[in-house]
């Protein structure tokens, strides 16, 4: 297909050795299995499920498969969505990446790029009539258009190299019907990795849509057809299991988690020095996270005395979903500065480490819902120092830290209950000792990525063989 571009390679040698699975796969294998990974969001994209889609082209590949990636250009990324470059720099080199064609015409702001259509309606007409156009492939706002491509080049993938497993990971959703559609084409197997809802509304728990529409029948479609399907967590697997029955023994629990080549040698932290106490809160900040109410929060326990004068919170990530800054959320932020917070904007992967090694204790202020979880809890547990939870007790983050011997959280997300919380996060760094301490970095080491994936990769080597 013209316009597919190989970025990455060079391909998986066969007998590269695993910390895992290696051996088990080698005695399994005597010709190295095929593995074709879509993930619209890939490095160099600043996505939230990027760190999760690498990590798991780096495991296979590190148990022996030989893996090809199909993703979006990365100019794609830079234009629309931002982008880490140094993500491209977690990739294993083993991995070979094939970017298909792809463009998002409603998040396009440079006008020398507009079509005569959008200059002649507007952009507000031409958006809503371009974004009607492009679900008519495939039932998703803005990517649904990537349907064709997509398909196309998992058929020349396939053609050229038979692939012997699929995976996808969504959203966008999109992503799954390249892997239905080679399961239909050529028998393929493969495996929907849900890192949300498609029709589950992770945040209120309804339904985003209805039972007889198209997305509903697309989905159950998918499942009845579908190896394995894998959820963050209990709560959204027990949700899709409740929905589609008859492929409740299909559904896996593959946790999220951190990327020890984040952190390197970990080593137990240490209570604060003499100085400003230091607090930090890294990650994507959207309309569902509790900005305003964690400012007036922090500003009032300043003002109660619940946190010395000089305590400082420094604020890092993405301002929304796309390449240009929300005006609102920068706003909440820079009211706060007074206060003694921070922002600091986008924190890249090489500088996560350094972000963390400099706080005295993490917030970890997320959207209201039972079936949320952050991939930033993992990464904060790993940290092995003190957390406060800024979102409802609900939250599936909370079942994570549940055990974490270093844990604050707020029983209810209101200004007054995080000043409250923020006193007993000051409390509990003046009082954890050495032990503590050590304990916390012990409770992170469980919830590693490599430790939730490698069942499923060994499970998965053992069916693809049969």
């Amino acid at each position: 297909m013209a316009g597919i571009i190989t970025d990455q390679g060079p391909l998986h040698r066969a007998g590269a050795q695993s910390p895992s699975c290696s051996l088990r796969v080698q005695e399994w294998f005597t010709v190295t299995k095929h593995l074709l990974y879509i993930a619209w969001g890939f490095a160099p994209a600043r996505t939230g499920g990027v760190y999760r889609a690498v990590a798991t082209a780096n495991a296979f590949v590190e148990a022996g498969w030989k893996v090809t990636v199909l993703a979006a250009p990365e100019d794609s990324y830079e234009r629309y969505i931002g982008v880490d470059m140094s993500m491209n720099d977690a990739v294993d080199p083993r991995v070979n990446v094939v970017r298909v064609p792809f463009t998002w015409a409603t998040q396009e702001t440079d006008v020398r790029e507009f079509s005569r259509a959008r200059a002649y309606l507007g952009s507000r007409s031409y958006n809503r009539i371009r974004s009607r156009l492009d679900r008519i492939p495939f039932p998703e706002h803005n990517y649904g258009q990537w349907r064709g491509a997509l398909e196309d080049a998992v058929e020349k993938v396939h053609a050229e190299d038979p692939v012997d497993l699929t995976i996808a990971t969504a959203n966008p959703n999109v992503d799954f019907q390249g892997a239905y559609h080679l399961n239909r084409k050529a028998g393929v197997p493969f495996v929907m990795d849900y890192r949300d809802g498609w029709r589950l509304d992770v945040f209120d728990g309804g339904y985003l849509f209805p039972e007889k529409s198209r997305v509903a029948r697309l989905e159950k479609r998918y499942l009845e057809a579908a190896q394995e399907a894998w959820f963050v967590n209990d709560a959204i697997r027990v949700w899709h299991q409740k929905e589609y029955p008859f492929a409740a023994d299909k559904m896996q629990v593959v946790m999220n988690g951190w990327d020890p080549a984040l952190f390197g040698e970990r080593e137990a932290a240490t209570p604060p020095a003499d100085g400003p106490m230091r607090f930090g809160y890294l990650g994507t900040i959207t309309p569902k996270v509790p900005l305003e109410s964690l400012m007036k929060g922090w500003t009032l326990a300043k003002e109660q005395g619940h946190l010395p004068a000089d305590a400082t919170l420094e604020v890092g990530g993405y301002l929304g979903y796309f390449a240009t800054p929300r005006g609102d959320l920068a706003a909440v932020l820079d009211a706060a500065r007074d206060a003694g917070v921070t922002f600091v904007g986008q924190v890249h992967k090489g500088q996560v480490r350094d972000f963390y090694a400099r706080q005295d204790a993490l917030v970890l202020a997320l959207g209201e819902g039972r079936y949320v979880t952050s991939g930033k809890v993992f990464e904060y547990a790993a940290t092995g120092k003190p957390i406060i939870s800024v979102h409802a007790p609900t939250n599936d983050s909370s079942n994570v830290l549940r055990e974490y011997p270093l844990w604050t959280a707020v029983p209810e997300v209101t200004p007054e209950a995080i000043a409250t919380t923020l006193g007993e996060t000051v409390t509990q760094l003046k009082q954890a000792s050495a032990e503590d301490y050590a304990a916390a970095l012990t409770f992170g080491e469980a919830l590693r990525r490599d430790a939730q994936l490698a069942p499923r990769i060994d499970a998965l080597a053992t069916e693809v063989s049969a």
